[in-house]
């Protein structure tokens, strides 16, 4: 997971910060960079900067899509194959916002990312070291 996190994170060229961030902290940093991308693409409609909403709606997809192809979905599969879902929605929400300029689209993607984020914000320090170093031992043992 840490490693498909970063890569995917790398993929979509958000920060340097993710080479030395720990797993919980590169999902973190990938949901604000969703949420920013989303909120600058949300001003260019409103200005009606055709240019830069396309621009910050790519990004956003490219994050949302690195967020989901993170997911190990071997491992609570019932939460994972949730988030998949959601992460699918809101790229095909995003699509639309392309075509039709809809600002509540944006605003309910949003939504579901930012309650994401606080959840995943609320994990306490040590369920995420033992997550991570369930996740090694799993590596380690090829599987």
């Amino acid at each position: 997971m840490y490693n498909k996190g970063l890569k995917a994170y790398q993929t979509v060229g958000v920060s340097n910060q993710a080479a030395t961030a720990d797993p919980h902290r590169v999902i973190q940093m990938l949901l604000q960079g969703a949420l920013e991308k989303m909120a600058y693409a949300k001003g260019a409609i409103e200005r009606k900067n055709h240019e830069e909403k396309a621009r910050h709606l790519t990004k956003a997809v490219a994050i949302v899509s690195a967020l989901q192809s993170a997911l190990n979905l071997d491992v609570k599969a019932d939460v994972a194959n949730n988030l998949y879902d959601l992460y699918a929605f809101i790229m095909d929400q995003l699509t639309d916002v392309s075509l039709d300029n809809d600002v509540e689209k944006i605003d309910r993607t949003m939504y579901i990312i930012r309650q994401i984020k606080e959840g995943w914000d609320a994990i306490p320090p040590e369920a995420r070291e033992e997550g991570y170093r369930m996740q090694q031992q799993r590596e380690a043992v090829g599987g």
